[in-house]
Formats: structure tokens, C-alpha cells, sequence
């Protein structure tokens, strides 16, 4: 019995669900949608059948088969990537396939079981023989009393054609004229004579077959409507096959083709009557056959790569083998281009960029900088994203603020809800306090029909950033302790409370204390946002970090401007070290983009030349070790302290970098610029 859980519990998931129970050879171990209150969760919970929100919490080494039905692109490819080889996921188009396959199976059993037993006891016990034969001549049909009076066994008439058995049935002349021949005389090549029936069998205006009753005609209108019925189940299935936009192709058990869908035309240019009757790797440009694989494995092949065609498409190909009771019928392949597929990953990405542009875009991964003040920044802001409380972010304009907004917002329980940014400095006082606390109608002139929602309530359960807090006037402040304090706002020309749940960021480039003392900002609000300060130290204060911020700021400007510069030489990287950046890292990005527009296109790393002038006067950064008397700036005095420091501990560890560097607590890149900057070898 096999282990069965269904993706998706829709329409057309909650009708498998009911014929795999009542088909009593599967066990449904699941079935998983999002919407809790589908159909098939209701169907399922009153079955005893578990349910889930989630197909990643399916319990998969319980499962042999999964079901994907729920239409989603990529769906089935995701699920098997997750289950692992030894769980056959079935995509959505096959399941809605197999769905029609079990419905019909299930008529033509019913139909099959009512008649069988009828069926079998006429045609073999039976005193009148009776022969049938496809439209091409080949015998179908030879009961035991066409035996007896033909002495020719049924095991030597079967499948072959009809002139060789019985030249004189006339049979074949039947399917040419589409006419009745009722009761005529006929001596057989042994000399007995019979008198027969032969009737064409017809699919609408396009003959089939015929039947040739010997003597008796009863039984030929049922054997007619069975063979009318088998004809009319497989052109359903192949108007079902040809009707899809995938590619399919099907073989059977030898690897001959036997049906393949226009789909499969336009995607190898090969017509029906290239592929029909010839062998599997008819189609194949480049690679193996992989029906013939299945056919003798009898297992299924998922995300085969190769090439088809004349035009040798490149596509991706999931072979499934087709067994009907425990015997191996030939296989069905679903085809993808993969130029379709390339478009839809592209489709996917740009979606995610979209996605990212709505959200907040940065985690702690992308903030750069390894020095210890500039850590200790890091692990707070990691400890404030853990806690609910409201964070103040201090520190001089372009030092990252908003990137620690981001990240904190990112690593902490609300993620996945909305990240807000304003920028208090940016707004009027009262357009402001409309936007960030909303209005009712009418509250001013040319307000909104109906007033509107303001930033707070749009960031319900989310986040958000207060750029510039030190710039709100008195009456905002006196609002925003109000949300501070009460967990709710009310909207400019308003009266009722509307309770939120939103986590302030707060971040200011000004000294708030003097701004306390000047009356320009409230004490009490002060202290409200202070539970959690985080100082971002300036990148004077990190000089260090400058190295790993040259690279990580490179990275991003080559993609912004189409360049590939790997990076700076020595000489730059000592006058970029030498600066005291007043505009902290977005100065250094303003520099680094300047600097990238104006070197030459092919150039791979930015010299001293391509910088602009920063204001440094440029100074020996070597010194021998004799001269260590106390002379020249101060500078010069720290490089050469320094470069002591660096040959002692490389004395101590014996040459071992890694060791110095971890001794010194610098990064190993850091120690090799240092090496390169004092000239040591």
C-alpha cells in the first residue's frame, strides 16, 4: 500500500483525496494547504486524516508518493528538491492526468465488471464463432468455436492478419465498404460451411474494424458498444494529452513512440510522424535516452538534462514509467524547454528584488567592519533585535544608521511584517504629523474622502525607522511619547484611540542632551527612546575597516556600474587610510564611485591618480629600523611604533602570519596590507 500525501487541498485536491481513500490501496498520510478552512481540509479532518499549513513539516520518510495539486509554478520541482529521491512527487499536471485517469479507470471497471463474466461465458461457450479484426486486418478476436471450425488455435491467429488465417473471411473487404454483409454463405479453406455476419465496426464516420459472427448476430451489438466505449476512453485521454502546453511524448513497453502532443511539435520540430512507431531515441540531439532508461529500471527520472531536435533545444526531462497491475506498459515524458524555464527563474529573481525593495534590504551580513568599537556597535544591535524595546541610534551622518534599522528589523520577530523609513527633516511639521499619524475627513482642506491611514498604522506589528529624530517639533514629540507610552495614536482631526503595536527605531546625528538643555527637545521623550542607545562610531574612529569597506563597496558599485574593478592598489589604499572622512562611509562610496567613473573603462584597480584629492599630504610610510629617535610627526612616529610591533610578534611566532594576526587581533587581510604598507617582507 502506498504511502500518499496531497499538496493543496482545493477542488481538485479534495477530489483526489476521496478517490485515493475510497481506491483502498493507498494510505493518505496528509494533506497540506495554507487555507486551513479549503475543502479538503474540512474532508480530511472528518476522514481522521492529519492536516498541515505547511508541506515542510510532512513527515517524509513516511511518505512514498506526493501529490502536488496545487497549480503553483515550480511547486513540484521545490518538493523535490525538499523529499529527496526515494519520494516520486507528482506535478499538478499530472495529478489533474491521473485524476481524469482514476475517474475513468473507475466507470470503465464498474462497466468491465458488469459485463466480463457475461462476456467471457458467450464468447467461449458459445456454439457460434466469432473473429474481429482492427482496420489494418489484424485479428483481434477468435473464440474457441472459431477454433473448432476454422482447426486453427486462437494463440496462432491473435495479432496477425487475417488473409494468412482465413483468406476467405471477406473481412477485410468489410472495413473497406463499411457495409453490413448479413448472413451469407462461406465455405472455410477446410471445407466447412457456415453461414455469417459481418459487421464493420465504426467510430463515428471512420471505420475501425470488423466483426464476423458465424451464424448468430446476437451478441455483436454489446461486443460493438464495449469496443465503441474503449475507443471513446482513448480519445479523452489523447484530447487530454494534446491539449496540454507541456511537451509530452509516450512510448510503449519496447520504446516505440505511440503518442506524442503539438506541444512536443513546437518544441523539437518533429512531427507525429517522425516519432509513431519509431524508436525512443528518435528525438534525442545530445545525450541518453532516458525512456529507455525507465523502461528497464521500470523507476522514474526527475530534471534529466539534454538536447532534442534538429535545433538541438536544450531541455529539462521528467520520465515516469506506466505499470498496470504490476506489469510495465511503456512510459510518459513531460518535457521543458529550458529557455522557458531560464525566463521564469529571471521572472523569480526580479520578483525578489521587488520584494527586498518593499522590505527592508539589509541583514547584519552587510554590514561591514571588524574593529573592536565598531563590534561592540554589532552585538548590540543584535541584543536590541532580540527584544522588543525601542532602540536610539547615535552616531555622525553617513556612519550606517539606517543600515542598523534594517538589520535590527530583519533579525528580529517581526521580519516578516512592514519596516517603515521617515525622515523627519525631510517633511514640514504638519505634513509630518498627517503622515505619520494619518487624518479623518475633513480634517484639513484637501484632505481624502474617507481620511487616511498614517505610517504608524501601516507598520502595525512591524517596524519603524525615525530617521532624524532630533528635528520633530514640540507637538509631534508630545505625540510620539503618547505612542511611546500608550501603544496607540490618534489621527489629526480626530478624537478616538487607535491602539497599535509598532516597534520605534529611532536615529539622530545631534547631541539630544544639549537639545534638552536648549528646550528643543523633551526630556521625558529623551528617556523613552534611550532604553536601548547604540553609538555607530565613526570610520575615523575604524580606520581599520577601511580595507574590507573598500571591497565590499567595489562589489556593489561594479554591479551598479556595469565595472569589473577588483580592487585598489597600496598606494590608494594608504591615502584612503590617511583621511579622516568627515562624511564617514558615504563619503568613502562618493569617493570610491568617483574614482570608478573617471578611470580608464578596462582598468582593473583604482590608483592614487584616480582619486580625487582628499586633502592628505602624502608622507613616507617607510622607515628603517635605525631610525627610532624621537623626529618627525606624530604619525610617523605611530607607523614605526607599529611596524616594531608587527616584527617582534612576527619574531615570536616564527614567520606564522596567522598566529601574528591573531595575537596582534587584527584580520589576516589587515596584517598584509599592514606587511605591504611598512615594506616588510
Amino acid at each position: 500500500m502506498k504511502r500518499v500525501a496531497i499538496l493543496g487541498a482545493g477542488k481538485g485536491g479534495s477530489a483526489l483525496l476521496e478517490m485515493l481513500v475510497a481506491a483502498k490501496r493507498f494510505q493518505v498520510q496528509g494533506i497540506v494547504d495554507v487555507n486551513q478552512k479549503a475543502p479538503g481540509i474540512n474532508k480530511a479532518l472528518m476522514l481522521g486524516i492529519r492536516t498541515y499549513d505547511d508541506w515542510t513539516k510532512l513527515p517524509f520518510e513516511q511518505i512514498d508518493v506526493i501529490i502536488e495539486a496545487t497549480g503553483l509554478p515550480q511547486m513540484a520541482e521545490t518538493v523535490r528538491t525538499k523529499a529527496g529521491p526515494r519520494i516520486a512527487v507528482i506535478p499538478s499536471h499530472i495529478a489533474y492526468f491521473m485524476f481524469s485517469l482514476m475517474e475513468e479507470k473507475q466507470l470503465l471497471v464498474e462497466q468491465t465488471r458488469k459485463h466480463a463474466s457475461l462476456q467471457e461465458t458467450i464468447l467461449q461457450s458459445t456454439h457460434d464463432g466469432m473473429i474481429a479484426i482492427d482496420e489494418h486486418g489484424s485479428i483481434l478476436l477468435f473464440n474457441h468455436a472459431a477454433e473448432r471450425m476454422s482447426e486453427v488455435k486462437a494463440e496462432a491467429a491473435i495479432g496477425r492478419p487475417i488473409r494468412e488465417i482465413l483468406p476467405s473471411s471477406q473481412l477485410e473487404r468489410v472495413v473497406r465498404t463499411k457495409k453490413k454483409e448479413i448472413n451469407h454463405r462461406l465455405v472455410l479453406d477446410n471445407g466447412v460451411k457456415i453461414v455469417t455476419t459481418r459487421v464493420p465496426l465504426m467510430d463515428q464516420d471512420r471505420c475501425i474494424g470488423a466483426l464476423a459472427v458465424f451464424k448468430d448476430i446476437t451478441e455483436v451489438v454489446e461486443l460493438a458498444e464495449y469496443v465503441t466505449n474503449l475507443k471513446s476512453v482513448q480519445t479523452m485521454l489523447e484530447a487530454i494529452i494534446k491539449s496540454s502546453e507541456d511537451a509530452i511524448s509516450v512510448v510503449d513497453e519496447l520504446g516505440k513512440g505511440i503518442m506524442i502532443n503539438p506541444a512536443y511539435t513546437r518544441l523539437t520540430g518533429l512531427t507525429p510522424e517522425q516519432i509513431i512507431g519509431q524508436p525512443a531515441t528518435t528525438d534525442i540531439s545530445e545525450g541518453e535516452s532516458m525512456h529507455m532508461q525507465v523502461l528497464r529500471t521500470r523507476r522514474p527520472v526527475r530534471g534529466a538534462r539534454m538536447k532534442v531536435g534538429p535545433k538541438k533545444r536544450e531541455v529539462v526531462v521528467n520520465v515516469a514509467p506506466v505499470i498496470v497491475d504490476g506489469a510495465l506498459k511503456g512510459s510518459v515524458a513531460v518535457i521543458h524547454d529550458m529557455s522557458e524555464i531560464k525566463k521564469l527563474t529571471d521572472e523569480l529573481e526580479k520578483a525578489k528584488q521587488l520584494i527586498r525593495n518593499l522590505e527592508a534590504k539589509y541583514t547584519f551580513e552587510d554590514i561591514i567592519g571588524s574593529s573592536a568599537e565598531f563590534q561592540v556597535a554589532v552585538k548590540q544591535a543584535k541584543l536590541a533585535a532580540s527584544t522588543p524595546a525601542t532602540i536610539l541610534l547615535r552616531g555622525e551622518s553617513g556612519t550606517g544608521k539606517e543600515l542598523f534599522a534594517h538589520a535590527i528589523h530583519n533579525a528580529s520577530s517581526r521580519k516578516y511584517n512592514k519596516f517603515i523609513r521617515v525622515n523627519c527633516a525631510a517633511l514640514s511639521e504638519t505634513l509630518l504629523e498627517s503622515e505619520l499619524f494619518g487624518y479623518e475627513e475633513g480634517a484639513f482642506s484637501g484632505a481624502k474622502r474617507g481620511g487616511k491611514r498614517g505610517l504608524f498604522e501601516e507598520a502595525n506589528h512591524g517596524s519603524i525607522f525615525l530617521d532624524e529624530i532630533g528635528e520633530l517639533s514640540s507637538s509631534t514629540q508630545a505625540k510620539l511619547l503618547r505612542v511611546l507610552q500608550e501603544k496607540e495614536i490618534v489621527r489629526v482631526g480626530g478624537t478616538k484611540a487607535i491602539p497599535i503595536d509598532v516597534r520605534v527605531i529611532a536615529a539622530t546625528n545631534v547631541n539630544l542632551e544639549k537639545s534638552i538643555q536648549d528646550k528643543t527637545f523633551r526630556e521625558d521623550l529623551f528617556y523613552r527612546l534611550n532604553k536601548m542607545p547604540i553609538y555607530i562610531p565613526a570610520l575615523k574612529e575604524r580606520l581599520d575597516d577601511i580595507p574590507d569597506l573598500v571591497d565590499y563597496l567595489l562589489s556593489k558599485l561594479n554591479a551598479d556600474y556595469g565595472r569589473n574593478v577588483e580592487g585598489v592598489t597600496v598606494e590608494a589604499l594608504n591615502l584612503l587610510m590617511s583621511y579622516h572622512w568627515p562624511g564617514n562611509v558615504r563619503e568613502l562610496e562618493n569617493i570610491l564611485a568617483r574614482a570608478m567613473i573617471y578611470m580608464p573603462y578596462h582598468s582593473l584597480y583604482i590608483t592614487a591618480e584616480h582619486l580625487p584629492s582628499l586633502g592628505v599630504r602624502e608622507k613616507s610610510m617607510l622607515k628603517t629600523p635605525e631610525t627610532k629617535e624621537s623626529e618627525g610627526s606624530l604619525q610617523e612616529r605611530v607607523n614605526e611604533y607599529e611596524k616594531q610591533v608587527i616584527l617582534e610578534t612576527l619574531a615570536k611566532t616564527g614567520g606564522n602570519k596567522t598566529l601574528a594576526a591573531k595575537q596582534l587581533d587584527i584580520s589576516v587581510r589587515n596584517l598584509y596590507y599592514k606587511l605591504e604598507k611598512h615594506g616588510i617582507d
